[in-house]
């Protein structure tokens, strides 16, 4: 796994517990997507709506139990932002 997605995860994870839930997902990328974006963290493609965070976030949930663990999430950004 990337440390580029170790960055992204970190950025996300608002409260600091090592998982992401859905809502944090949601509001951090609307809130530092621009600025991730912008320090290279994640392509400018990678910022979208609130759906395509939601969107994100489903396919990124292998388990299903409405949580992204770190190995969660990186397996997906690796793969679709070809890290």
């Amino acid at each position: 796994m990337s440390d580029k997605a170790r960055v992204l995860f970190d950025a996300l994870d608002l409260d600091q517990d090592g998982a992401l839930m859905r809502t944090e997902v949601i509001s951090a990328l609307r809130a530092k997507g621009p600025t991730l974006a912008a320090r290279g963290v994640i392509p400018f493609w990678g910022v979208g709506s609130e759906d395509d965070s939601s969107a994100l976030f489903d396919e990124a949930d292998l388990n299903g139990d409405r949580m992204l663990s770190f190995e969660e999430f990186a397996t997906l950004v690796d793969r679709r932002f070809g890290w």
